[in-house]
């Protein structure tokens, strides 16, 4: 699968970056390896969304919910960078950015707010979540990235715990 590709993103990831980052896929169940090609991946490409990404999933589909959620905000914040905007996700709004540009930066920061309110879902967060999920309806009300799946999990946590 390509990261780029699942992301709508086209940059091109440094050739020791990407090196780095199909060795962390064959380290896939070594979760202390990947971490440290991970982590080097991103060290020599800090810029690249793409290893963001990949950082947090990895962490995520191992149950590290912690380390996946400190990815997810290392991710947006460099997504903020790039797109030019503050990356408290409580002082966006509609027009904050051209949210709808899926090879953006902007873009990925959406995707990756999602995942928060995920990540933020599993750790047991359930307000955080919503407010997460308030202001990715408020931002992103065609909800181009799906945040609906998530809401509909929310909303699930939410009965099973009643």
């Amino acid at each position: 699968m390509e990261l780029t590709a699942t992301i709508g993103l086209d940059a091109p990831q440094p050739v020791a970056a990407a090196a780095l980052l199909e060795r962390a896929r064959a380290a896939w169940h070594d979760p202390a390896a990947a971490t440290a090609l991970l982590g080097e991946a991103l060290a020599l490409a800090p810029d690249c969304l793409a290893l963001h990404y990949a950082r947090y999933k990895f962490h995520s589909s191992h149950g590290q919910y912690a380390l996946a959620e400190a990815a997810a905000c290392t991710a947006l914040a460099e997504a903020a960078r790039q797109a030019g905007f503050d990356a408290d996700w409580r002082s966006l709004g509609p027009v904050t950015a051209d949210w709808s540009d899926v090879r953006g930066a902007a873009h990925f920061y959406l995707f990756s707010l999602k995942a928060l309110a995920y990540l933020r879902l599993r750790r047991g967060a359930v307000q955080d979540c919503l407010a997460l999920l308030d202001t990715l309806q408020r931002i992103d009300p065609a909800d181009q990235v799906g945040a609906e799946v998530i809401r509909a999990l929310y909303r699930g946590a939410i009965s099973d715990a009643a």
